[in-house]
């Protein structure tokens, strides 16, 4: 059974939301057939998903494996995790990936708010 924050990565992965770990998982995948095959039948599954657990036990396997592709692996994940902290009624936002179109970022709005 792998480890819970493999689990997280494989449904980012799967979902695409950690751009660098996917394509890095892609293409260390595309040399083995049945890596691949595992890779292509959880995008887009949900995390949840027997797809998203086999991807994560690739995921563990492969790691394993290659000491530096599971470095690449711990850089992208930790680049795209960030843990954020509000106390006392504080807000936090965050936006990061490739985003297009409009976006705010607020906590309390009086009024509308128009683009």
């Amino acid at each position: 059974m792998p480890e819970p924050v493999l689990v997280s990565m494989a449904a980012a992965i799967a979902a695409r939301t950690v751009v660098g770990l996917y394509n890095l998982v892609k293409a260390r995948f595309a040399a083995d057939p049945e890596a691949k095959a595992v890779l292509e039948a959880a995008e887009g599954a949900t995390a949840d998903s027997p797809e998203v657990r086999k991807l994560a036990d690739a995921l563990e396997e492969k790691r394993s494996e290659d000491p530096a592709f599971a470095e690449e692996v711990a850089s992208e994940w930790e680049r795209a995790v960030v843990e954020q902290n509000a106390t006392s009624g504080g807000v936090t936002n965050q936006i990061s990936g490739h985003v297009s179109g409009n976006v705010v970022q607020a906590r309390d709005i009086q009024g509308g708010v128009s683009f």
